[in-house]
This record gives C-alpha cells, sequence and structure tokens, in this order.
C-alpha cells in the first residue's frame, strides 16, 4: 500500500537556483534544507540547446515558486544562486515577479582560491 503524502506547511525557506551552461536548476528547500520543490528546465519540455536559454529558466522557476506557494504556503525566502550560467538573471527576474518575499539574496558559486596544478612545462 502506497504512503499518504502529507502537505507540508511551510511558510519561511530558501530557494537554489543552480545555473549551469547546459541547463538551470531550482530547489525550493524549508529552512533546515530539506527539498519541497525540485526543478529543472528538461522537466518543462526544453531540450538539447533550449534548455541553457534566459526563457527555460524563467519558466522553471515561475513553475517551481507557484508548486511551492499553493501546496506548501510558501511566502518567504533567502535566495542562494550558484553558478555562472545564462539563466541565473533570467531566474532572479522570475523571482522579484512573483509574490516571494525575499530576504537575502546569497551567490554561493564555488571560487577556486589556488586552482588545479599547471600543465608541465613543454619541452620542443
Amino acid at each position: 500500500m502506497a504512503k499518504k503524502q502529507t502537505r507540508k506547511i511551510v511558510e519561511r525557506g530558501r530557494v537554489y537556483v543552480t545555473a549551469t551552461f547546459n541547463n538551470t536548476l531550482v530547489t525550493v528547500t524549508d529552512e533546515k534544507g530539506n527539498p519541497i520543490v525540485i526543478d529543472s528546465c528538461g522537466m518543462h519540455g526544453f531540450s538539447g540547446t533550449r534548455k541553457s536559454t534566459p526563457h527555460a529558466a524563467t519558466v522553471t522557476m515561475e513553475s517551481a515558486l507557484k508548486k511551492a506557494s499553493e501546496n506548501h504556503n510558501f511566502t518567504t525566502a533567502d535566495i542562494f544562486v550558484k553558478g555562472i550560467g545564462p539563466g541565473r538573471e533570467a531566474a532572479l527576474r522570475a523571482i522579484k515577479a512573483s509574490k516571494i518575499e525575499v530576504n537575502r539574496i546569497i551567490d554561493i558559486t564555488p571560487i577556486p582560491h589556488n586552482g588545479v596544478r599547471p600543465p608541465k612545462v613543454r619541452r620542443v
């Protein structure tokens, strides 16, 4: 027998936007970091090169926020943005256009503090 889904009420939480060069992923979590809504551009019929467009990121973000607000009464969020893909700015614009109240926007893009070891000197 399937387990009955309980509707979790999450009014405050976090929105993680991961913008890569090939896709944009959106995860809406509660304050502890447990995911309640997961969305990506591929889940909305975008495939190939069209997944990495700002339009696809906007559609994905609007859908994720709509699901979170309808199913979980999601109203207030901290935004965590990661990556440098084309969907990054578009996703933030979609959040601003929605009725979600934004506390803060934080960039968590990983930055190398020394990088990898350089290649050996080329001898010809």
